[in-house]
């Protein structure tokens, strides 16, 4: 027993001591090396923030095309649903189109009045001038018969009541041919002959009458303007619509944009033609690509509603937005997954290299 116990005395002696420097050496190196994780992943961070630029206050905007009628009716057929896409020239729906109709019979019919009108008007002319030739074959006449009796009158063959006369003939001729050359002026007037340019001017203006019948008719089909989807449709066969009232939407998402609102400290190194990469909500892990447009001229505070008053002496600095627009590349979304309004994470990916930002925190 009492060997025994010796030699668990001496090899508990050969067995070094731990000393307590050691767990305080292994945390200090643990918290180092977290450090050092640390800073390089926020360094890292640091300098994608700054050659990527982020915003989340971004959507999706379109040019949205209302649709509407220039002419009051009944709609007679529609011929489109909610959310169908259509192509340019498809036709959209039909109002009655016979009241229109109607107006083009009786334009033509005034057009047809008009030139037998203009006709009978030129055969009016066409009298006032032989009347007119005829009084002054008179005339001419009763200016001879003047002069002869004139003659015979200085040499005693004929009364001084015969030469009378014969004046009188005269003067009533030369008013009869005065009267008939204003008759036919006052014809000429008439059947717009007067005028070289407004011979047919009645007609011209039945037949601009019956074109714009014609116009009005057509403006009962209304076809899409452009591609598109239709949406917010508001009428059905058989109601009444009036001239300018909106009847449905078109949304052309092909040419889709994005408008990204970032912070004005943000947009010191946004360029046009910039490559940006962006993801929404409704497409989680799915990456879409656009290019960087331009920078509107403004905040969009400048441009709002009630505009800030900054000279009012309780001013308060507030980071203002700048709006960017982002045309979508079509080749990253062929099958029209992205809607209007939809909310956008862009990240403006402005070709900075890391060099370069830390040069601007070199301070020497």
């Amino acid at each position: 027993m009492a060997a025994a116990s010796t030699e668990a005395t001496e090899s508990a002696e050969s067995v070094p001591a731990r000393k307590p420097g050691n767990k305080k050496n292994k945390a200090l190196v643990i918290l180092l090396t977290v450090a050092i994780v640390g800073g390089w992943f926020g360094l890292k961070w640091f300098i994608s923030s700054r050659t990527d630029i982020e915003t989340d206050n971004a959507f999706i905007e379109a040019r949205i095309v209302q649709i509407s009628s220039k002419v009051s009716g009944t709609v007679a057929q529609v011929f489109v649903g909610d959310n169908q896409f259509v192509k340019r020239g498809d036709l959209l729906l039909e109002i009655d189109g016979r009241d229109y109709q109607l107006r083009i019979s009786q334009a033509a019919a005034g057009v047809g009045m008009a030139e037998n009108e203009m006709g009978g008007e030129q055969l009016k002319a066409d009298g006032a001038r032989a009347a007119v030739q005829s009084a002054r074959a008179r005339f001419d006449q009763a200016v001879l018969d003047q002069g002869r009796a004139e003659k015979l009158y200085s040499r005693d063959v004929l009364s001084k009541e015969q030469l009378d006369r014969l004046i009188t003939a005269r003067r009533v001729s030369e008013a009869q041919l005065k009267e008939a050359e204003e008759a036919l002026r006052r014809a000429q007037a008439e059947a717009g002959l007067a005028i070289k340019a407004g011979s047919k001017a009645r007609i011209l203006q039945r037949k601009a009458q019956l074109d714009e019948a014609e116009l009005q008719l057509s403006y009962t089909k209304i076809y899409a303007p452009r591609d598109g989807y239709i949406t917010r449709k508001s009428i059905e066969s058989g109601v009444n619509v009036q001239a300018g009232q909106p009847l449905m939407a078109l949304v052309p998402l092909q040419d889709a944009w994005i408008t990204a609102n970032y912070k004005e400290r943000q947009i010191t190194y946004l360029k046009s033609g910039q490559k940006v990469e962006f993801s929404v909500d409704a497409y989680p892990g799915k990456i879409f690509q656009g290019t960087v447009d331009s920078i509107m001229a403004g905040t969009g505070a400048a441009f709002s509603l009630l505009p800030p008053e900054n000279a009012t002496g309780n001013y308060v600095k507030v980071v203002q937005r700048v709006p960017v627009k982002i045309n979508i590349d079509k080749n990253s979304d062929p099958e029209r997954l992205l809607r209007v309004g939809m909310s956008v994470v862009p990240v403006v990916l402005t070709g900075r290299t890391s060099g370069d930002v830390m040069k601007e925190l070199n301070p020497f």
